[in-house]
């Protein structure tokens, strides 16, 4: 099956209705604050998603997307392969009563002022949760050993020469 470019906004009400599927591509142009976030993106997302309506007759919004990525790892300074894998559930945002009647695993979404979602700014933000919050490599792969993390030495004298904070209160105590 062709993969298809996911369109930009749709309505979530309509598209439950129809219980469509997507099943495609974002292309790495419309992914520019995932960018911003990473040394580089390798290639396109891939995304699928389906529209429904649960239980509860909630508009229900489910989906994966892969993308990999290069990251530079904390430790070395090195850039590194990152392969990003996220699911998501959302429910649209109408109005208080609606946070309150959605399941804790739904996520809210908000609409614009045409009640669409933009799908591609939902995926990406997924996508930067998707990163890991300190980018390292494995500690096999990366070419500092974590041991060596510590820069210069710690003076031994200022440590003793403090006097206690806490000595005032033992007065109080009598």
């Amino acid at each position: 099956m062709q993969k298809v470019k996911i369109p930009r906004t749709v309505d979530p009400g309509k598209a439950a209705q129809k219980r469509l599927d997507y099943d495609g591509i974002i292309q790495v142009s419309l992914l520019k604050r995932l960018a911003e976030s990473v040394a580089s993106v390798k290639r396109d997302a891939q995304v699928t998603l389906s529209f429904g309506l649960d239980e509860q007759r909630l508009v229900v919004i489910s989906g994966k997307a892969n993308i990999d990525v290069d990251l530079e790892c904390q430790r070395c300074n090195q850039v590194f392969a990152y392969e990003c894998d996220v699911e998501f559930t959302y429910t649209p945002y109408f109005s208080a009563k609606s946070e309150e009647d959605a399941p804790e695993e739904y996520d809210l979404v908000d609409l614009n002022e045409y009640g669409e979602v933009d799908l591609i700014q939902l995926i990406e933000d997924e996508l930067i949760l998707g990163l890991p919050h300190i980018a390292m490599h494995d500690e096999s792969e990366c070419s500092v050993d974590s041991n060596n993390l510590v820069f210069g030495e710690l003076p031994t004298d200022v440590a003793e020469d403090k006097p206690n904070p806490f000595d005032v209160l033992k007065s109080l105590k009598k």
